[in-house]
């Protein structure tokens, strides 16, 4: 866990995070919970950037929600979240709502040079503003136009290549169009795809701003 001015982030691996700020618990894209993460049912916010399984997954969603909780998802994902019967928010890229308290502005998250995540999917990444940070989770992208709208002080940034940026694109990306003014956590690597080595590569190349590497909890 690291805490960063007073916002502990906790990497749950792949693209997964908690993050608690204040009285508020968000949970990102939850997959392949480890078991010290079961039945905590503490979240009141879940945010999921897309419909794929190691994205969107309900068998890890049962080990966060609880009866408070609020689910921000991209609107691909209406079907699949209904089952559950929880508060639901769907939205598309350009949205902007204040959940909770917590305002949220919604991004397009796409690739460019491969097929998994199409720009008309709908595919997003969030940028949140928690205990004073504006925090953006990029989703599952490759280098786009939009990155340049987040403004974040901290970055959440995939870089195992595949489905996503390669870890030399991730720092491009980071440095050029993110441009995160306080730090980038490196993501999407050591699950499906990608290894801690594409993670300290990243690392080794950023100039933008210091990146931590987080421990899977």
């Amino acid at each position: 866990m690291l805490d960063y001015r007073g916002v502990k982030f906790s990497w749950l691996g792949h693209d997964g995070f908690r993050i608690v700020a204040g009285d508020k618990t968000i949970y990102i894209d939850p997959y392949k919970l480890s078991k010290n993460q079961y039945n905590r049912n503490d979240a009141d916010i879940v945010f999921i950037s897309h419909n794929h399984f190691d994205h969107l997954s309900p068998d890890d969603l049962k080990h966060v929600v609880g009866q408070k909780t609020t689910i921000v998802a991209a609107r691909e994902c209406g079907a699949q979240l209904k089952q559950l019967g929880l508060d639901t928010k769907l939205v598309s890229p350009g949205d902007r709502l204040t959940v909770k308290d917590v305002a949220v502005e919604v991004l397009a998250a796409y690739n460019t040079n491969k097929d998994f995540h199409p720009k008309a999917d709908g595919k997003v990444g969030y940028v949140m503003t928690l205990g004073g940070l504006r925090i953006y989770h990029t989703g599952d992208t490759d280098i786009i136009p939009e990155m340049e709208h987040a403004r974040p002080d901290v970055a959440l940034v995939p870089v195992s290549g595949t489905y996503v940026m390669t870890a030399d694109e991730a720092a491009k990306a980071t440095d050029e169009r993110i441009k995160p003014k306080m730090l980038a956590i490196p993501m999407h690597y050591a699950s499906i795809v990608g290894t801690e080595d594409d993670a300290r590569r990243f690392k080794g190349l950023v100039k933008a701003c210091p990146v931590e590497i987080l421990s899977r909890e």
